[in-house]
């Protein structure tokens, strides 16, 4: 299955003009999940904050977007996502590939899977996914933005 890419006229027009967030060329975030509902409801509201989107049912398909060198800022992915490259791997394996992308861990609960794959990549930015769901994807791409220098975990509250 090919990545859903997303932008109405607007957005492309927006990204002609240098009117977004992140100037000439947009920020874009590659969101993946295995749930559908989850990626469309995360990518709409990236959308809606002006940034791009692209989504990703599996992880293979999101390394591909990656290993092409298609544009991509932030790497937002469900903890809970499962097979060929489950999330674990697939964090690793962007940080090899893209030393600089910034990766955002949502899960339902940041105990063990979340622990196991902060772990793995220290810089990640980890958040509860529940979070996301209360409409706030966009603060979280912008928290992963502005702390690309620095290790991002969120406190667990």
């Amino acid at each position: 299955m090919l990545p859903e890419t997303a932008g109405s006229d607007t957005d492309r027009s927006a990204v002609r003009t240098g009117s977004a967030a992140g100037g000439c060329y947009r920020v874009q975030v590659l969101v993946v999940g295995s749930q559908k509902r989850w990626r469309d409801e995360v990518a709409a509201q990236v959308r809606n904050a002006g940034f791009q989107a692209t989504a990703c049912d599996r992880g293979t398909d999101a390394m591909a977007v990656l290993a092409l060198g298609l544009p991509v800022d932030v790497l937002m992915v469900d903890v809970a996502l499962e097979g060929g490259l489950c999330c674990a791997e697939l964090a690793v394996e962007a940080r090899v590939l893209r030393p600089a992308l910034r990766i955002v861990l949502a899960g339902e609960s940041l105990d063990v899977e979340a622990d196991a794959v902060s772990g793995l990549v220290p810089d990640a930015l980890v958040v509860r996914r529940d979070r996301i769901h209360d409409g706030l994807a966009a603060r979280t791409v912008r928290e992963a933005l502005a702390n690309r220098g620095a290790p991002a975990r969120e406190q667990r509250a």
